[in-house]
């Protein structure tokens, strides 16, 4: 699978509320982090979620998720989470997530988020015009 370029990444490190007792990241601490980052990716865009609906006359929603995990993260790695475009159809895309351990450059967890556009209503919708052609830049 050939990969989009990286649009947006951030780095922290795993604290003890992203772990479990034995100090190994809870796996549903990814999806936070996951929506987080692609939130503020499309934020710089100007696509805030709050205001698409009024400013556009559409909004996304969260269709579907994802998460592969590749090897254990624990308390105190650093995470550097990327995030990239993936599939695009008439309605809907996906936001693809790489976690990579800054240490020894270890991905260690790997997921998608598949995005529908929706009406006011919450009717699925064409993917509008504007947002195609930002998407197929991205891919690029």
């Amino acid at each position: 699978m050939t990969l989009s370029p990286v649009l947006h990444s951030h780095t922290s490190r795993l604290s003890y509320a992203d772990t479990d007792p034995a100090g190994i990241l809870y796996y549903a601490a990814w999806f936070p982090m996951m929506e987080r980052l692609q939130s503020e990716f499309m934020y710089l865009q100007g696509l805030r979620q709050d205001t698409l609906k009024d400013t556009h006359g559409w909004w996304t929603v969260s269709r579907a998720t994802q998460c592969e995990y590749l090897a254990a993260a624990v308390l105190f790695d650093e995470i550097r989470i990327d995030l990239r475009i993936g599939d695009i159809s008439r309605s809907s895309f996906k936001f693809h997530h790489e976690m990579v351990r800054t240490s020894d450059n270890v991905t260690v967890a790997r997921s998608w988020i598949h995005v529908v556009t929706v009406s006011p209503e919450q009717k699925a919708i064409s993917i509008p015009e504007g947002l195609r052609a930002q998407l197929d830049a991205w891919m690029q």
